[in-house]
This record gives C-alpha cells, sequence and structure tokens, in this order.
C-alpha cells in the first residue's frame, strides 16, 4: 500500500477534517478570538491529525505487508485465510472471517475433485486391467491359427493393445513412483521385446530394423519398453511411400548412455518440431494421415521426466527423424569394459 493509496481511501476523512478546521476557524473569527489564538489551535489540530494519521498509515502499510510476505512463502495460498494476522480493527477481523468461509468451500471442492479422480483413474486401470484379457487372448488366437485374416485382426488387435497401455500410462502418470522398479536393464533386450510384438506391422510396412545396442542402463524396464514402443510406431506410421530403414542402436558418453531411433521418413516440420511434445498437437503429418492422437510423443516426455530420462528430438523434412533417450550414468560408473558394461572406478 502505497500513501498516495492511502490518501485516496482516506479522501473524505480528510475533507470532513479540512471543512471542519475551517468552520471551527472562521467560528473563533467571528465570536472576536484573537487571530494568533486561532493559528495555534488550528496548528495544534493539524499536528494531532497528521499524528493520527500518519501512524495509521504506518500500521496498515506494516499489515499489508505481512500479509503479503506469508502469501509469498505459501505453496497452497487459499490457505492465506488461516495464517493472516490478527488485527485490532474490526473490519480486518470481518474480511479475514470471510476470506476463511471461502477457502473452506474452495477446499472442500478441492478434495471432491481429487477423489473422483482417484476414482476415475482407478476405474480406468481396473477397465484396463479387463480388457487386456480379451485382447491377449485374441493375440493367443492368431498365432495359433496363422493365416492373412488373422495376421490382419493381429494388427489392428495390436493398435488396440497400444491404445489401451496408453490409456493406463496415462492415468499413471501422475503416481508413477508407486509403480516403477529401477533394475539393470540391458537396453537391446527392451528393443528386441518391442520390434518383436510390432514384428507383423513392421513387415506390412515394409520397415527394415537394424539393432546395435551393447549396454545396459538402470531404469524402469517396462516403462521405457512403452517409451520405446511409441517412438517406434510414431517412425512407421509417418514412414514414405515404399518401406523404410529404421536404426536403433546405442551410444556411451562420459555420465550417460543414450539410446537413438533414427529413420528415414518424412521428417517433421522445423516450425513444427518444438510442439511435438505438447499434448494433443498432431501436426500436418497427423492431420494428413488422421491416425494420430498428439498423445504418444506426451506421454514419452512426462514418462521420461518421471525417471530422470531426457528425451529429444531433431528431425528434416522429407530426409528423417532422430530421437534420443539420454540415461544419466552416476559418477559411480565410469569406464566400459570389454563387454560394453560400465566399470566401478571409485
Amino acid at each position: 500500500m502505497t500513501l498516495a493509496e492511502y490518501i485516496k481511501d482516506r479522501a473524505l476523512v480528510f475533507i470532513l477534517q479540512i471543512f471542519c478546521m475551517l468552520a471551527l476557524f472562521g467560528f473563533l473569527c467571528v465570536t472576536g478570538y484573537p487571530a494568533d489564538l486561532c493559528v495555534l489551535i488550528g496548528s495544534v489540530w493539524v499536528l494531532a491529525a497528521g499524528t493520527y494519521f500518519g501512524l495509521d498509515y504506518w500500521k496498515r502499510r506494516r499489515y499489508f505487508l505481512e500479509i503479503s510476505r506469508i502469501l509469498e512463502r505459501l505453496d497452497e495460498r487459499y490457505l492465506l485465510g488461516e495464517l493472516m494476522p490478527d488485527s485490532a480493527r474490526l473490519e480486518d477481523r470481518l474480511c479475514r472471517e470471510m476470506i476463511r468461509l471461502s477457502n473452506k468451500s474452495f477446499i472442500e471442492k478441492i478434495r471432491a475433485a481429487e477423489q473422483e479422480k482417484k476414482e476415475y483413474r482407478e476405474f480406468v486401470e481396473s477397465w484396463v486391467h479387463e480388457i487386456k484379457a480379451p485382447v491377449t487372448g485374441v493375440s493367443l488366437i492368431c498365432e495359433n491359427h496363422k493365416d492373412e485374416n488373422t495376421r490382419q485382426i493381429w494388427l489392428e488387435n495390436r493398435k488396440i493393445e497400444n491404445y489401451v497401455d496408453m490409456a493406463l500410462y496415462y492415468a499413471r502418470a501422475d503416481e508413477v513412483y508407486k509403480d516403477y522398479m529401477i533394475r539393470k536393464t540391458e537396453l537391446s533386450e527392451i528393443v528386441s521385446s518391442v520390434l518383436s510384438a510390432n514384428k507383423y506391422y513392421l513387415i506390412q510396412n515394409g520397415v527394415q530394423a537394424e539393432v546395435s545396442c551393447s549396454h545396459f542402463v538402470y531404469t524402469d524396464k517396462k516403462w521405457i519398453a512403452f517409451i520405446l514402443n511409441q517412438l517406434i510406431l510414431n517412425s512407421v506410421k509417418y514412414k514414405k511411400d515404399g518401406g523404410e530403414k529404421l536404426f536403433i542402436h546405442t551410444e556411451k558418453q562420459r555420465k550417460a548412455v543414450q539410446l537413438i531411433v533414427e529413420d528415414d521418413g518424412v521428417g517433421i516440420k522445423k516450425e513444427e518440431l518444438p510442439r511435438i511434445f505438447e499434448k494433443g498437437f498432431t501436426g500436418s503429418n497427423g492431420r494428413s494421415t488422421r491416425r494420430a492422437t498428439g498423445m504418444g510423443l506426451y506421454l514419452c516426455r512426462e514418462l521420461c521426466g518421471k525417471l530422470g530420462i531426457e528425451i529429444s528430438v531433431s528431425s528434416e523434412e522429407d530426409k528423417g527423424t532422430r530421437a534420443v533417450l539420454k540415461f544419466p550414468v552416476g559418477e559411480y560408473y565410469v569406464r566400459e569394459k570389454g563387454d560394453g558394461e560400465l566399470e566401478n572406478i571409485s
């Protein structure tokens, strides 16, 4: 609160004080009081009023500054009403009580919304687990009765399975810590399992995959498999006509191991590249095929952030795309052995 704001707020009181002072001064002059005595009385009035308003401004300013400091330190600012300092003014006490009642209603609505969100997430998770049984059953039937028709059914069933997984991971994105298990993980095993799960899809689209992975990292195998699966499906989805080459390999750095997925597909426009991780963004390629949801890369970024992995994508239109997952390696493991493992040299 500035002095100008205080004066503006007390403008009517100041005008009343000046009016009363002039009226008293005029009355004293009319009744024959000496001029010097009238001036003395006016000076005392001005001094007393100035002292009162000066102290009042100082107290009000200190009061609101304290509230501002409390507000800045709060993470949940809707709790301000509970922490506001006491005040001798009735209007301050009434205002604080109204803020408390308002915040209480707001907190109740937040809790109700959180409960609804929790129930919805639990429903999605239970639905996903239930739907996985028939999806897996369809896959097994197709594997046991291989022909052209069952192969097409398997491909469509695989798409359903991918969308079901996306729903599950999206529902769990806020509580990753409850589901992941950090263990020593061979990246070659993850790559092989993901490619094997999508083998018919790759064959149908004429995609040749080349793999060169010889490093391990400490991460959650299931979550990384989901992220890698999304990158591979995106690569195949936006391939050029006539097929594509997909190159998946690892590179070791001083304090990191990189898992790289490269293709020679249609690529991404330069102006769209900064937005590819945005929720719901499909880009011109996604709009042309009408098969994009705009959720795959968004989920990849969210999950990578939860797992402490860096994800980046570079691309040139009509030349291909390069996606990099960067797994950090602590100072404790920095030297590579002959078999590709990192040796402890601490």
